[in-house]
């Protein structure tokens, strides 16, 4: 358990984020100048739409301080290369899907410490372990932003190469996710059995409500229905693996997986259930 806490979990990030970065464009980039309104309707939900719609719902199932903070990380995590999949399977726009994941994800290395920081003290208070801002991105920045960062490099400077291991390399991140996920509920399966029914509830809750309200904001915006169709995905869909990580890191745990990831390891199981029809039902719009 150790080496998959203190090498795997980490390693497993990294893959996953390679293979987001492969799937990068430069163009992705600057679709946020000329695409500029759609994107900003997609980043004020992700940033800010998405933790306010999180702190509501632990407030309203008055969860434990360690399930809320935990349900709170994963409110941060913005949805990586899942959203860019289910988006192209709803036939919704794919190009605004990949750049809002591609600067969304780079700027949480700023955002997400800061907001997991406020989320532990106001949550936990005296029994919160110290998170230091600066520690936490600078991790972040070795496991998520610095692989993104080298997948784009690869895709533009070595484009034959990228399109070689892309296939494979996503393949290995959907089988990463799959363990990590399973190996975060078993180390804490007494934990997860006993509140089960909390989080459950909670985050099928919050799944249902933010594919709405994202759906409805974008709408209510003017945005095209395609646009609407990834703007909804984009604000229901969150990257478990790094909620799983942040707990990981937050918490300094070495000898098994912290309670603050179980939420995120439960809802890496119920978002397929929620999304699913979801996501059926936009493809036949």
């Amino acid at each position: 358990m150790d080496l998959l806490i203190n090498v795997g979990l980490p390693v497993s990030l990294a893959t996953i984020m390679l293979s987001l970065g492969l799937g990068l464009e430069a163009a992705d980039f600057r679709r946020v100048v000329t695409r500029g309104y759609p994107f900003a309707i997609g980043a004020i939900s992700q940033v800010l739409l998405i933790p306010l719609a999180a702190f509501v719902t632990v407030k309203l199932f008055d969860l434990p301080p360690e399930i809320a903070v935990g349900v709170m990380l994963l409110s941060f995590c913005p949805g990586g290369v899942t959203s860019n999949i289910l988006s192209k399977f709803a036939k919704g726009d794919v190009a605004l899907s990949v750049s809002l994941t591609a600067v969304i994800s780079l700027l949480s290395i700023v955002t997400v410490p800061v907001l997991a920081a406020w989320s532990i003290g106001h949550f936990m208070g005296e029994a919160a372990p110290d998170v230091s801002i600066t520690s936490l991105a600078t991790a972040l920045f070795l496991i998520t932003t610095l692989p993104v960062a080298t997948g784009v490099s690869l895709r533009h400077f070595a484009r034959n190469l990228a399109l070689r291991i892309d296939a494979p390399l996503s393949r290995l991140a959907a089988l990463l996710f799959v363990l990590i996920v399973a190996a975060a509920l078993a180390g804490n399966w007494q934990f997860f059995v006993e509140n089960l029914g909390s989080i459950g509830l909670a985050l099928i809750s919050l799944n249902i409500a933010l594919l709405l309200v994202g759906l409805g904001l974008a709408r209510a915006a003017n945005l095209s229905w395609n646009e609407a169709k990834t703007i909804s995905i984009e604000t229901g869909i969150q990257n478990s693996t790094l909620g799983i990580t942040l707990a990981a890191l937050i918490t300094g745990t070495t000898t098994g997986f912290s309670p603050l990831a179980v939420p995120a390891a439960v809802y890496g199981i119920t978002m397929y259930v929620v999304a699913a029809p979801f996501i059926l039902w936009l493809r036949t719009r």
